[in-house]
């Protein structure tokens, strides 16, 4: 996780107006133990709608304040305790960042990560 998200981040850096931003903020999802519902969990099956996922990135991206939107998901089986989803967004002031942060995971868990927990 730490390359990924690193190489992530220092691409973004490397794009941005230092003039314009005065922050960047990261999602590390990693494969909890357990289901929403408590339930034990063994692993995770993870694919993308590439689709969904690229509109989702246009759309953040046009956002006022916001310099850059940088996702990754790692697909296919992921075990418990690794990394799932990866996203930086880099803008203008906090309040801008946080939202599109947040708005960033919650789009692209409800609309471009397919998943499937393996329950015990």
């Amino acid at each position: 996780m730490q390359r990924k998200l690193h190489e992530m981040m220092e691409a973004v850096r490397d794009r941005i107006d230092p003039n314009q931003v005065g922050m960047i903020a990261c999602h590390n999802g990693i494969v909890r133990g357990t289901s929403r519902a408590g339930k034990p969990a063994e692993y995770l099956e993870v694919a993308k709608d590439s689709q969904a996922w690229d509109e989702i990135l246009t759309t953040l991206r046009l956002r006022p304040g916001i310099a850059a939107v940088e996702a990754y998901l790692y697909t296919g089986r992921r075990e418990i305790g690794e990394d799932v989803l990866l996203v930086v967004v880099a803008g203008d002031i906090r309040e801008h960042v946080f939202a599109t942060l947040e708005e960033a995971v919650d789009q692209f868990k409800g609309r471009a990560v397919l998943k499937k927990e393996k329950l015990r």
